[in-house]
């Protein structure tokens, strides 16, 4: 009798974490591209609530695409009720970005927002592509 709760106690454990293995999975993402600028390789996912506060995650490699123009590109992501934040590349390189972004006040996000942009200066605007955008599923 013993073992068999023991047993049924360890199954329980193990599906627990096959949940959460699954909840935490790394989805593929698009390449997103625009003059200059590349987001390439991408993966993300949604934390589960109490992992990493529930946030958006997101690993991709960002490309300046066009090294002679002088400028430096970034990517921007932003959760739901939260302004763009931004990842800075380098100038002439390809940079592997790891990052999460989430809301402090909430256990989890349900909406993400990634987009990728070549910086033109403060005469010029900033040329971005087009915006993913993430639900929780």
């Amino acid at each position: 009798m013993r073992r068999s709760a023991v047993a049924v106690l360890a199954a329980g454990l193990f599906f627990t974490g096959a949940g959460s293995a699954v909840a935490d999975a790394w989805r593929k993402m698009p390449t997103l591209e625009s003059t200059g600028v590349k987001l390439t390789n991408g993966k993300y996912t949604m934390y589960p609530k109490f992992t990493k506060h529930g946030g958006f995650g997101f690993k991709a490699d960002l490309v300046d695409d066009e090294r002679g123009d002088g400028h430096n590109v970034y990517v921007q992501a932003r959760v739901e009720g939260y302004s763009w934040r931004r990842f800075n590349g380098q100038q002439k390189k390809t940079v592997r970005i790891q990052k999460e972004d989430y809301d402090g006040a909430a256990l989890y996000v349900s909406n993400a927002y990634i987009r990728a942009c070549r910086d033109r200066g403060s005469l010029r605007p900033d040329n971005c592509t087009g915006t993913l955008h993430y639900t929780r599923r």
